[in-house]
């Protein structure tokens, strides 16, 4: 049994990389990602990559996907959160899951917005600017890569038909979705306290996406754990037991 569980780990090996090769891939993204956050604008667009490259495999047939949001736009979970922010230069988006289902929340305007494409999908509704998720998805599209089409909360095709991608333009929010807390009390042997701790302290992202069968589902964003797990996957141990 053990050397059968070496042979399958050794194949496995083959596929995704060795340690050292998944290690090293997770160390360049991370230190890009690093690199790139200082360098940009406070104005500019921050990028993410995610899924398994991000997680450092390298399988056949798998896609790239990015994650893209305006840097000087946060969701906060609740209004008191705003005095950690500049509202001169920082534009606040408000997250009302009230009504929404669960993973899913109406995502409200509460301060001014330069970006064409973020104006332009808003909508008023009960006296309210919210974001629509649907009109958010339709103009950024192409905005990456022309003539891209539309895939769940992506922007999707192919590059010369050999790389296909995945680009998801989203908000970012530096807080913890309450929903989701009841997740750190379950974290008791794994992940390490240190990786909870990253995890709840980097926040969540919203994909332009609403649950197809709730109430204003053109308005709805979803939560994305993206960041979360890949930190999660980083923690996992690479060799066999």
């Amino acid at each position: 049994m053990q050397q059968m569980s070496e042979s399958v780990f050794l194949g496995m090996c083959e596929i995704v990389g060795t340690l050292k090769q998944v290690d090293s891939r997770r160390k360049a993204a991370d230190i890009r990602e690093m690199v790139h956050r200082r360098i940009v604008n406070y104005d500019g667009v921050i990028q993410m990559m995610s899924g398994s490259r991000r997680e450092g495999f390298r399988l056949n047939g798998s896609d790239v996907d990015y994650m893209y949001w305006y840097n000087n736009h946060r969701v906060i979970m609740d209004v008191s959160q705003s005095e950690y922010y500049n509202t001169a230069n920082t534009t606040l988006i408000l997250s009302d899951s009230s009504d929404s289902p669960p993973g899913f929340t109406l995502l409200q305007l509460l301060t001014p917005t330069t970006y064409r494409e973020v104006h332009s999908a808003c909508v008023r509704m009960n006296d309210r600017v919210y974001i629509s998720s649907s009109f958010y998805r339709q103009l950024t599209c192409s905005r990456i890569i022309p003539y891209s089409i539309a895939h769940g909360p992506c922007s999707s095709g192919n590059i010369e038909g050999i790389v296909e991608y995945d680009h998801a333009w989203c908000f970012v929010c530096d807080f913890w979705p309450p929903p989701a807390l009841h997740w750190i009390d379950r974290c008791h042997s794994w992940p390490d306290p240190e990786v909870v701790d990253d995890i709840v302290r980097n926040g969540c992202h919203f994909v332009a996406i609403g649950h197809p069968l709730g109430p204003n589902a053109n308005e709805q964003w979803r939560i994305s754990f993206s960041q979360a797990e890949y930190k999660c996957v980083y923690a996992m141990n690479h060799y066999p037991n």
